[in-house]
């Protein structure tokens, strides 16, 4: 009798172990299958990947993919913005944004160049020349749609590598990716991947330097710096791992409309280098956009600047931003994967604030008619290099 009772206990006991292992993995293969999801999942996380691999299916091409990207330009947040947004105790930055919201909800990617690190109040606000902003701005982001930010521009390190880390820890705490600084050797080695709609996309991000603060030679991996070499290193390695690379480079001179000859030899290198799309920022104005075809035939989209978004800064060029657009298309077929972008566009954007402050991204057009000569010379400045990029006024 006992002896039936052990045997029917370790039976019992083994078909708990079995259902408890299957329940295991029924949860975490849907974390696994979800992690890139079409409908866009993102970690900050170590994610180790390997080389693509794609193939059509009865030697024929496969139906194409289009993914949606937005970019958008500095969030330069000065004293008198976060002042604005503060509420008792908090600060809520989401009614800057809400105007423009629409646009970045509608895309399937949303990138931003955060170039205050947003280490946090109990850090210390502080404004130019060394920034800090509240968490909140953040919160703020995420809530109108933005996916990823890049931190590497040269206020990275205003604060020291405690706000870095403050930052890091917020934007994952919050489900917004980052790139170009990083909290360890392991966390720069991870390339930033996010999938939508079946493509992948990987974001690398660097800048000239960081207003003559010392990177601290015991932590080199904080930011990355601009330096061909490595970036050709970094766009090769994307490449086998992902089907588009998306660089942001923090470059140029400030308040210059236009790109000097170092942008333009950068942008050339790293077009030949693999990159497919390039951000530039810096200027704090914008500057035009521009195909670049590369010896292998392909057609690079470049931006040099896409100026601010959200400031404080008061000049009329420097409250001018804009949300580019672009369509991502692939393609697999018997000659592997093939990358298209179509429809660029873009719609520009004006800080605007009342006597009583209340600072408010908005659509362009609904301060200045399409008409007026303030929009139409920024067509003309914008298109300085390519003609057939699109002004939005609707929601596309």
């Amino acid at each position: 009798m006992m002896m039936k009772l052990k045997i029917y206990l370790v039976v019992l006991s083994m078909a708990f172990l079995i259902l408890s292992v299957l329940l295991y993995f029924q949860q975490n293969g849907n974390k696994v299958h979800n992690f890139l999801s079409d409908s866009l999942t993102i970690s900050n996380e170590a994610f180790h990947s390997h080389p693509i691999k794609q193939i059509s299916e009865n030697g024929k091409n496969l139906p194409a993919t289009t993914a949606k990207l937005v970019a958008v330009g500095d969030i330069l947040i000065h004293g008198i913005v976060y002042k604005d947004a503060k509420k008792n105790n908090s600060y809520d930055f989401k009614p800057m944004l809400a105007q423009i919201k629409p646009y970045i909800e509608q895309a399937d990617l949303a990138f931003a160049n955060q170039e205050t690190i947003i280490g946090g109040a109990q850090l210390g606000l502080s404004t130019y020349p060394t920034f800090n902003s509240p968490f909140e701005v953040g919160d703020a982001l995420k809530d109108a749609g933005f996916d990823i930010v890049s931190m590497a521009n040269n206020h990275v390190l205003d604060r020291g590598v405690k706000a870095i880390e403050n930052a890091t820890r917020y934007l994952n705490d919050i489900g917004i990716a980052y790139t170009g600084a990083y909290t360890s050797h392991d966390d720069k080695e991870n390339i930033r991947i996010l999938k939508a709609n079946g493509i992948l996309f990987s974001f690398l991000a660097y800048t000239y330097g960081t207003n003559g603060i010392p990177i601290p030679k015991d932590k080199p991996y904080v930011v990355n710096l601009i330096n061909l070499e490595n970036m050709k290193e970094d766009i090769s390695e994307a490449k086998q791992m992902c089907d588009v690379v998306v660089v942001s480079v923090h470059f140029g001179n400030e308040y210059e409309r236009l790109p000097n000859d170092n942008q333009k030899q950068l942008v050339k290198e790293l077009a030949e280098a693999g990159a497919h799309i390039i951000i530039g920022h810096h200027p704090h104005v914008l500057q035009p956009a521009e195909w670049i075809e590369t010896e292998d035939g392909r057609k690079v989209f470049v931006i040099y600047s896409l100026g601010n978004f959200l400031s404080g800064q008061n000049g009329h060029y420097t409250k001018i931003g804009g949300i580019l657009q672009l369509d991502i298309e692939k393609t697999v077929g018997v000659n592997g994967v093939d990358i298209q972008i179509h429809n660029p566009a873009f719609l520009p954007t004006i800080v605007t604030k009342t006597s009583e402050s209340k600072y408010s991204v908005v659509p362009l057009h609904q301060v200045y008619n399409s008409n007026s000569e303030v929009y139409q010379e920024l067509f003309r400045h914008m298109t300085h290099f390519m003609d057939d990029l699109y002004f939005i006024k609707n929601i596309q």
